[in-house]
């Protein structure tokens, strides 16, 4: 039997109805919410770093424009002059697109790589995910509180090159979905954000070190065949560890079962698991 498409699935005019909707649902629970979103922005930097972390900004993705990755460097550097120097002080909640804005024409974005309903397609504002995968990276290896965050429901590209388990990445849509962590500790933290012509930059901060310490790692990574259809699995798991380096907690943060929207024959042979296999194969 054919799978029913969803109302944002008929056509590009059904998404744009689709996605006004969402943000103006999204618009009303902040009213509701009553959340205290952080403003204030200093360009010194806070004293302690507690985490840092970079991406590549351009990635070889199958059949993908280049072009579209040449555009992602001007989308990056908008946004991330945005985020640079925000200090979230106690109790109060990050929202990247609080500070970001309107990734549109008018505010200088690009064409770009974006995914709409599960396909890869090209949007004004393309490649903004990275940033927000950057700052949710460092967000995992802290104590801070995630409160919204959207997965990536499908495995789109092969790992090429991948630094990061699979599944850490949040996917960001203008209001409809956003990135936000609440800072849950007692003392001021900050995002730094730079880039080069190669690489994005982050740097969480703040004015104490941390009690803790953390490490992310994946385990039982791999791909599955499930009636003809092959899956990226894997769980990944957050290790707190004290200054002792003894182990506090182990909390799963996911457990992927992500749909592979590739070429079966991009999968490596050695990644296929076979039922019964266990293993581990990434610690970060």
């Amino acid at each position: 039997m054919k799978k029913r498409k969803l109302f944002c699935e008929i056509s590009p005019l059904c998404y744009k109805i689709s996605h006004k909707k969402e943000c103006l649902l999204h618009d009303v629970k902040d009213i509701m919410k009553n959340e205290k979103i952080s403003t204030e922005k200093n360009t010194v930097p806070l004293p302690v770093v507690l985490k840092n972390h970079s991406s590549k900004i351009l990635r070889n993705l199958c059949g993908v424009d280049m072009q579209l990755q040449e555009n992602k460097r001007t989308n990056l550097r908008i946004a991330g002059r945005k985020i640079n120097g925000i200090v979230i002080n106690p109790g109060e909640t990050f929202s990247f697109w609080k500070l970001v804005g309107e990734p549109s024409k008018k505010n200088g974005y690009l064409e770009g790589l974006v995914i709409q309903g599960g396909n890869v397609t090209s949007g004004t504002g393309g490649g903004l995910c990275q940033l927000a995968n950057l700052i949710h990276w460092m967000i995992l290896n802290s104590p801070l509180e995630v409160v919204e965050m959207h997965h990536h429901s499908d495995a789109l590209f092969p790992d090429n090159g991948r630094r990061v388990p699979f599944g850490t990445g949040t996917s960001v849509t203008y209001k409809a979905q956003d990135y936000r962590f609440k800072n849950t500790t007692k003392n001021p933290v900050q995002l730094m954000i730079w880039q080069d012509d190669k690489e994005l930059f982050g740097e969480l901060r703040s004015t104490e070190p941390l009690p803790y310490t953390y490490r992310i790692i994946e385990e039982n990574n791999g791909f599955v065949e499930e009636d003809g259809v092959f899956y990226r699995v894997s769980q990944v798991y957050r290790i707190t560890f004290d200054r002792e380096k003894r182990i506090v907690h182990r909390d799963i943060v996911l457990n992927n079962h992500s749909k592979v929207m590739y070429d079966y024959s991009l999968i490596p042979e050695e990644q296929i698991i076979t039922p019964g296999l266990r293993r581990l194969t990434y610690k970060g």
